[in-house]
């Protein structure tokens, strides 16, 4: 068992619009640090903050680890910490937005023991910045891919 801090970000240029997300892994008993970023060419903010949490969270190799989350949207902390997620799940995620996230952050967040803590995002602090970084320049890449599941909801008929 390992202890690791993963530092997380998103960011989209318009909401929704292109996307990107990015994450700092620190193992300081190691010495190790990973960065991770990517994008999608549309999606939202709230996608991107949580991708980011769950690409963290994928990219450890080994299950029961000690995490800590370090992540500015509030929208992910509060629905973990505050226990919403759970009761979105036990209600099959009906009428939540995201329920493709929120369904492989659960099987991720699962395999590790984690704990979150929101941090303010643009006061310096040089990992929340770098991810910052990290996901305001994938946002900006040309020929990103789709964020299949967002835009697929996106083509579906509005029924009123």
């Amino acid at each position: 068992m390992a202890f690791v801090l993963i530092y997380t970000d998103g960011a989209s240029r318009g909401n929704p619009g292109p996307g990107g997300y990015g994450v700092v892994l620190l193992s300081p008993a190691h010495g190790l640090r990973k960065e991770l970023c990517g994008g999608f060419r549309l999606t939202t903010n709230n996608r991107m903050e949580l991708f980011a949490v769950i690409v963290g969270l994928e990219a450890l190799k080994t299950e029961g680890n000690e995490v800590i989350i370090y992540s500015d949207s509030q929208y992910v902390v509060n629905a973990v910490t505050k226990n919403w997620v759970f009761d979105w799940e036990r209600k099959n995620f009906k009428g939540k937005k995201n329920p493709d996230l929120w369904q492989r952050f659960l099987i991720a967040y699962r395999r590790q023991q984690v704990r979150f803590e929101w941090m303010r995002g643009h006061v310096g602090h040089p990992e929340n910045e770098r991810c910052d970084h990290l996901a305001t320049m994938a946002a900006s890449q040309p020929n990103l891919p789709p964020d299949e599941y967002f835009e697929r909801q996106l083509q579906r008929p509005t029924n009123f």
